[in-house]
């Protein structure tokens, strides 16, 4: 319905339903549509207006947030540096936890200074959190927010800015769905050199603790050829390193049965343009396809790392939480992915405190993790979504039990990261510059193939690849030299 109710200067287009979001269509065809821009939407003022974007959570959002940016520009808006020097300033939220949520309302109140000095200030709520019917609830009690749209209708920015401007209104419109999934032709990179890229978006699988399914929706496939076309058109400007994004990228090509185009299959035919550096994320264990490793193993210029989230080494918690594979499965996966890889390196996501997880099955956790010694962990404590089956469970494990559980999680995350990074002391790695550090200006940094964190002293340009011989290794870092 695109338009519901307009009062007190507010109109509603289009609000969030959770069952609606939640619902899936079967064997889908998606109806691409090239983004133009509507030139009847542009106003001269905006020539006037600076804009800022904050963004939280994951690549999906850093890449939407490029999308957003070009959309202003394209409109006449300048971006500004500081937040503080906004005209216009959008947050691009994240959903997955309580904290990201209550960042997102702490700033939207801290705003609230800025418009009192600026009059021609206007706040806008975009992404994950607007999905979501409680979280919507609050932000809209908020008078500071001016605009809310969701993660289903970027392209609608155009004509909720002219409301805004033109028409003096407060506008809300948040689609359930993707009706048809928009490619935008154009982004505001962040960086020159590295560049992200979306094969897909949303996600079928329901793990019961995880909100993604109704805020990212459906699992929607991107064209192959839309896919290709795009990291060629990086290539030619130069970009050393692509990264394909998708909530699992497993699922790529999966919504259509008679598709057999399947993520191996996009991403031999990605390894066979020449681009330095493929990386790829996220991947779903239950669904891992093992001919995604033969294709790492043909093409080097796919890099050997891989995030693999577990989130449990309890086969009954993994199986409350909808996750499809067991323990002794997930540990066969590894075992066979470093005999044919040997050079991996593979990070996890662990939660701790599930509703009514106990010490054993904690323990469990712990075992596991010290039987794959990852190099590294995303750790958290379970956050209680809106809407998810997670959320309705009764939990009787206190909270100082579960931060404890953290504690003693990271501590173990940490002694192995260091274990794995000693491995790289007095051997030489390549490094994809990035810049200087922002720690030590005097020094460059960058990431090894192992996506390592390498900090070193040298002579190198961002983008440029370099030979580093490593001196230090601490537990989420290596210091060292560059020799060539």
């Amino acid at each position: 319905m695109r338009f519901l109710q307009k009062t007190n200067n507010t109109k509603i287009i289009s609000e969030p339903d959770l069952k609606k979001q939640a619902f899936r269509a079967k064997n889908i065809n998606i109806k691409w549509k090239e983004f133009k821009l509507d030139k009847k939407l542009l106003l001269k003022q905006y020539a006037n207006y600076k804009f800022f974007i904050r963004t939280y959570g994951c690549q999906a959002n850093v890449i939407d947030t490029e999308e957003i940016k070009k959309i202003l520009i394209k409109l006449g808006f300048c971006e500004s540096e500081a937040i503080e020097q906004a005209d216009l300033v959008i947050l691009n939220t994240c959903a997955i936890r309580e904290n990201s949520e209550k960042k997102v309302l702490g700033e939207i109140g801290l705003l609230n200074k800025q418009r009192s000095k600026n009059n021609n200030f206007h706040l806008g709520i975009c992404g994950c959190i607007p999905q979501d019917e409680l979280m919507y609830k609050k932000i809209f009690g908020n008078k500071n927010v001016d605009f809310i749209f969701g993660t289903h209708n970027i392209d609608c920015l155009p004509s909720i800015l002219y409301s805004v401007y033109h028409d003096k209104l407060r506008i809300v419109d948040i689609k359930t769905k993707k009706l048809n999934h928009y490619k935008l032709c154009e982004r505001k990179f962040s960086t020159n050199h590295k560049a992200f890229v979306k094969i897909m978006d949303g996600c079928n699988n329901f793990c019961t603790y995880c909100i993604v399914p109704f805020t990212r929706g459906q699992a929607i496939s991107r064209n192959k050829n839309d896919i290709l076309s795009e990291i060629k058109s990086l290539i030619k400007k130069g970009y050393s390193e692509i990264t394909l994004i998708g909530q699992n990228v497993n699922d790529y090509g999966m919504e259509n049965k008679k598709n057999h185009y399947l993520f191996h299959d996009l991403l031999n035919d990605v390894a066979k343009l020449k681009i330095k550096r493929i990386r790829f994320l996220t991947s779903n264990p239950w669904n891992f396809d093992l001919k995604v490793i033969n294709a790492m193993k043909i093409h080097k210029n796919i890099m050997p790392s891989l995030h693999i989230p577990i989130q449990s080494g309890s086969n009954n918690i993994l199986k409350k939480m909808n996750r499809k594979i067991k323990v002794e499965e997930y540990l066969k996966l590894i075992k066979f992915i470093r005999k044919q890889v040997p050079n991996i390196s593979i990070t996890t996501d662990i939660i701790v405190g599930f509703p009514n997880e106990t010490k054993k099955e904690f323990q469990k956790t712990i075992n596991l993790y010290k039987k794959i010694k990852f190099d590294n962990a995303y750790t958290f404590i379970f956050s209680k979504r809106n809407g998810t089956v997670a959320s309705s469970i009764t939990d009787h494990t206190p909270l100082k039990e579960k931060e404890n559980r953290l504690k003693k999680l990271n501590k173990i995350v940490k002694k192995y990261a260091k274990q794995n990074n000693k491995k790289y002391l007095n051997k030489v790695v390549e490094v994809l510059i990035d810049g200087y550090s922002k720690t030590n200006k005097s020094k460059l940094t960058g990431y090894s193939e192992q996506s390592k964190v390498v900090n070193f002293d040298g002579t190198g340009k961002t983008g440029e690849t370099v030979k580093v011989k490593i001196l230090t290794a601490n537990s989420f870092s290596l210091e060292g030299k560059q020799i060539n």
